[in-house]
């Protein structure tokens, strides 16, 4: 005989296969196989179509193609013969899925078969059924199963309750008709059908309410009865595991008594013994006495409040930690988290052992471990719980560090009672971790310290005492180097000792020592050594003692191959050197930063109008794009970048950091300001009176040629880059501002005007609701790019929220739209939104502008779109 042929055996096939030795032998013995058995299906071989179809099965499992095959399983299915079905329902089960469409051809044999006299037929149809059944073939036989679930025979009973539930997912619609039948197996006395039908029961109380309430009302004591019967005596003994009756269906039984008890408290009564009995008598020392146990944990917790039985239930959870299974602990742990929004107080007693498990060697539990502790943590706790969490700290690995370091600072931020407290625990956590502590985090420290005008002597002495023992944790290293450079002078003076600080000599040389090392350090990135180059030049004027070596020291980055330090070196220099009569003022402490403000927006929070420390509100414009970091911000490290952007000027940015009011006070509300000059910042900055405009302009002059020499481009002196960059909308950055920004003596002088001669306004479009106006103008000497400034202006009596206005123009013309000044627009006229855009037109002179607008925005929390064609524009655009 052909070995290939219809008539191989099964066995010979698979011999076959498993004798290849390569990938591509294997598919040529299957490829044959197949040709064959396609060859027997045209020549309709009924002889061996059983044969056929169980070859087909095992090339399935393969993973070759066997589609061809799946016709076959029909007309043996259609046979009338046991072993046919047998072989077709299986081919049904393995080759098909209840998204071929060929399963249709099939609804017809399995409800004749679902009403054969032949218990084994009707058998295999459920079992069919229960595992492809599609929704058209659930409501097709839907009837047939229910009528088999009051069958004669327990076995078809328990397969058509197994179908039932298949058949109730896919058509929730149907679980009405199966909730008496379903009742009834609750009664049954035989494991198998009574196991299936508490599932049923279990699935039909989840996608229907009407059958949650009659089992609740009908079902619920004779549950507790069955699991009563259980735990007291042996229900079946061959179902016997380690000791424990059944624990297959005693799990089943209580987690149907938890969808019944949850919400309702006359069924929570009714089953508080049995539960009490089974977390009592089951023994936890066996795997299958733990799954019941988390299981009846898990039902206390879900039913209405029993204050007695929730202590015990978290109890056994307690246990649980204490076991020496790794995967029985952590279950615990996830219980607990859980617990702990029930009933907080009892999950608190056993914190000393979750705290173990912050130490635990295997990973999913220290995470899960440190987790629930983070929810245990609360106002009276906090020391403890965080001091047991740093010394977890010193003995964890590197790859925890990371995650315990980012919850203790939150706690610590979160929780703290006082600011000595803050810093001493910060400072622990820089010196054990300092490298895996975002920057977010060592900026609100600095921010902290700013405002703690009592601890600013206490925190530079306890950071330069951590920095002498842990100069190799970079974040500990930049805030230690800030406040030396702010508090230096504290530092070797002893300013503000306090009763519990031991005392410390540090001389002027300590503190620039300090300062060199932090720069020399060989891991030592470029913010820590930009931030230790201002630092030193405001020790400079401190310590007069040690301004020659503060300058040595300066000057070795003169010719750095980093251009930012090269560049903060030659302008520092320059400042030592040649500008000693404003150095003093320039280098001045930072003012105390607002510390409301920088802690809404770490947490995104700041609403659209901020005060000020000056008592003054800001407009924070819409749509503004996040900037560059700005000077100041780079100065101190506080730009964190989740931090939304406050606003679109370094005027604003230095307002809201310095608590000053850079705008001018006639500015009408909702209008968007220029930055000022770089003199009025500085000024601002600095605090320096104006001088009369002679000497400013020779000042000036001065600082431009000494600049020029050193062939440096000037910069901020507070920041790493010039102040035009604080805009992020700035392209380009004219150098007479800057001149002025070193000098601080006299204003800037006025900017022409660039634009060319205006339009008319031009009535854009307009609603019954909303109008919209351009006002346009040109540039000069450019012709293509027309200037457009869009005022919008509510006419309805409603504020208009989340406004958004978009354009599309035709591919000859550019549009570039600058974002709006906000995203409300208030009623009645009281009040504008404007948005600039540019176009260009690169076919001036033969084709005017036109433009498509859409218009978007809420009224009370419901979306309006309004849209629109704007081609009334003059011609010569």
């Amino acid at each position: 005989m052909n070995p290939f042929s219809s008539g191989t055996r099964l066995r010979d096939m698979i011999r076959a296969i498993r004798s290849c030795k390569t990938a591509a032998e294997e598919r040529a013995v299957v490829r044959k196989e197949c040709a064959a058995i396609r060859a027997a299906i045209s020549e309709n071989d009924q002889d061996y179509r059983h044969r056929n179809l169980a070859k087909l099965m095992f090339i399935h499992m393969l993973g070759y193609p066997t589609h061809f095959g799946q016709m076959e399983c029909l007309k043996l299915i259609a046979s009338s013969g046991f072993p046919e079905k047998r072989i077709g329902y299986l081919g049904l089960m393995l080759l098909l899925d209840e998204r071929q469409e060929v399963l249709m051809l099939v609804t017809n044999s399995l409800k004749q078969d679902l009403n054969h006299s032949n218990q084994y037929i009707i058998g295999l149809a459920l079992c069919a059924l229960g595992n492809i059944c599609s929704a058209e073939m659930a409501r097709d036989l839907a009837p047939e199963v229910e009528r088999l679930l009051q069958f004669r025979d327990p076995n078809i009973r328990k397969k058509a309750a197994l179908c039932s539930i298949r058949i109730i997912k896919k058509v929730p619609d149907l679980a009405e008709n199966f909730i008496n039948p379903a009742a009834s197996l609750l009664r049954e006395k035989h494991h198998g059908v009574l196991i299936t039908g508490v599932q049923l029961c279990t699935d039909l109380c989840k996608v229907s309410s009407e059958a949650l309430e009659y089992f609740r009302e009908k079902c619920t004591e004779g549950l507790v009865k069955t699991l009563k019967d259980m735990a007291n005596s042996p229900y079946a003994p061959e179902y016997d595991i380690a000791g424990i009756t059944d624990p297959f269906l005693h799990i089943r039984l209580l987690k149907l008594l938890r969808i019944l008890g949850q919400g309702d408290a006359d069924a929570s009564d009714c089953m508080n013994d049995i539960l009490a009995q089974v977390a009592t008598k089951i023994e936890s020392n066996k795997n299958a006495g733990n799954a019941i146990l988390y299981e009846c944990v898990g039902t206390i917790m879900s039913i209405e409040d029993n204050g007695g039985l929730r202590v015990l239930a978290i109890n056994i959870l307690g246990r649980f930690l204490s076991n020496r299974d790794n995967n029985i602990r952590y279950v615990a742990l996830n219980m607990l988290m859980k617990a702990i929004t029930v009933d907080a107080q009892a999950v608190q007693r056993h914190r000393a052992t979750i705290l173990e498990c912050v130490k635990d060697s295997d990973a999913s539990i220290r995470k899960k471990a440190l987790d629930l502790v983070y929810l245990l943590v609360n106002e009276s706790n906090v020391k403890p719980l965080t001091k047991e969490l740093i010394e977890s700290l010193e003995a964890s690995d590197q790859e925890f560090k990371g995650v315990l370091t980012a919850k203790i600072c939150s706690l610590v931020e979160k929780f703290s009672p006082e600011k000595i407290w803050y810093i001493d625990q910060m400072l622990k956590v820089l010196s054990e971790a300092g490298n895996f502590v975002k920057d977010e985090v060592w900026h609100a420290l600095i921010v902290v310290i700013s405002n703690a005008s009592d601890l600013h002597g206490y925190s530079v002495r306890a950071l330069y005492r951590a920095f002498q023992t842990s100069t190799e944790q970079e974040t500990l290293v930049r805030v230690a180097v800030w406040c030396i450079g702010e508090y230096g002078d504290m530092l070797v003076n002893n300013v503000g000792m306090l009763d519990i600080e031991e005392p410390i000599t540090v001389t002027e040389s300590d503190a620039v020592d300090a300062l060199e090392v932090s720069i020399k350090r060989l891991n030592s990135d470029l913010t820590t050594k930009a931030m230790a180059l201002i630092a030193l030049l405001k020790l400079s004027s401190r310590f007069p003692s040690c301004s020659e070596r503060i300058k040595d020291i300066i000057l070795q980055n003169k010719r750095s191959f980093v251009l930012e330090l090269q560049q903060r070196s030659i302008e520092f220099n320059c400042i030592l050197q040649k500008h000693q009569n404003i150095r003093s003022a320039l280098v001045e402490r930072m003012p105390v930063l607002d510390e409301a403000t920088f802690s809404g927006r770490r947490a995104g929070s700041l609403p659209t109008s901020v005060s000020t420390s000056t008592g003054t509100a800001r407009n924070l414009p819409n749509g503004i794009a996040k900037p560059a970091a700005a000077p100041v911000a780079d100065l101190l490290d506080l730009s964190s970048s989740d931090a939304p952007a406050p606003s679109s000027s370094g005027g604003d940015f230095l307002q809201d950091l310095l608590g000053v009011d850079l705008s001018p006070a006639s500015a009408p509300p909702g209008t968007s300001q220029p930055p000022k000059a770089g003199t009025d910042v500085l000024l601002d900055l600095l605090s320096i009176g104006t001088s009369p405009p002679a000497q400013s302009s020779s000042s000036a002059s001065n600082i431009l040629s000494s600049i020029q020499d050193d062939k440096a481009s000037l910069v901020n002196l507070n920041g790493l880059a010039s102040l035009t960059s604080l805009s992020p909308n700035a392209t380009s950055a004219s150098p007479a501002p800057m001149m002025d920004l070193l000098d601080g003596f006299g204003p800037s002088p006025q900017k022409k005007e660039e634009n060319g001669p205006a339009y008319p306004s031009l009535v854009a479009y307009e609603s019954s609701t909303l109008r919209m106006t351009f006002n346009i103008s040109k540039q000069p000497g450019n012709p293509q790019i027309t200037l457009i400034q869009a005022i919008f202006t509510n006419l309805s009596p409603n504020v208009y929220n989340d406004f958004l206005f978009q354009a599309a123009v035709p591919k000859f013309l550019q549009l570039h739209l600058d974002p709006a000044s906000s995203n409300t627009l208030p009623a009645s006229g009281n009040g504008s939104i404007i948005q600039s855009m540019k176009v260009t037109n690169s076919q001036h002179g033969k084709k005017s502008l036109v433009m498509r607008i859409r218009i978007a925005y809420k009224i009370n929390n419901k979306d309006v779109l309004e849209e629109g064609q704007v081609s009334n524009f003059p011609r010569d655009l």
